[in-house]
């Protein structure tokens, strides 16, 4: 089972700056990663993925443009750098791990509030 871990989530005004981590078990190029958040009573949404093996990223509407995910691969560590960032980015934020070849994600973070204050 593959765990992996979300750090770096906190509270910051409007405008700031918040850089979150996933730390996973093993070489992150093995995973496409991605990224997902979750707010109350609303269905977990898409934020941005990373293949590794074409170099490809995707991004949200709503986030593209001030978000970038990244990666370290001798780390083990995913990154999503947050910019310029809104209180309607205010949510759980979820790692997750997708081995393929089939569709879905299969592992997934426990979760980091990000909370933007207005």
């Amino acid at each position: 089972q593959v765990q992996l871990v979300e750090t770096g989530g906190g509270l910051v005004q409007a405008g700031g700056s918040l850089r979150l981590s996933c730390a996973a078990p093993g070489r992150i190029s093995k995973y496409v990663m991605g990224w997902f958040r979750q707010t109350p009573g609303k269905e977990r949404e898409f934020v941005a993925s990373i293949t590794w093996s074409v170099g490809n990223t995707s991004y949200a509407d709503s986030v593209k443009g001030r978000f970038t995910i990244s990666g370290d691969n001798a780390k083990n560590t995913a990154y999503l750098q947050m910019d310029s960032l809104k209180p309607e980015d205010t949510a759980v934020y979820y790692c997750a791990a997708a081995r393929g070849p089939a569709p879905g994600w299969n592992y997934w973070g426990q979760g980091t509030q990000v909370t933007v204050s207005s």
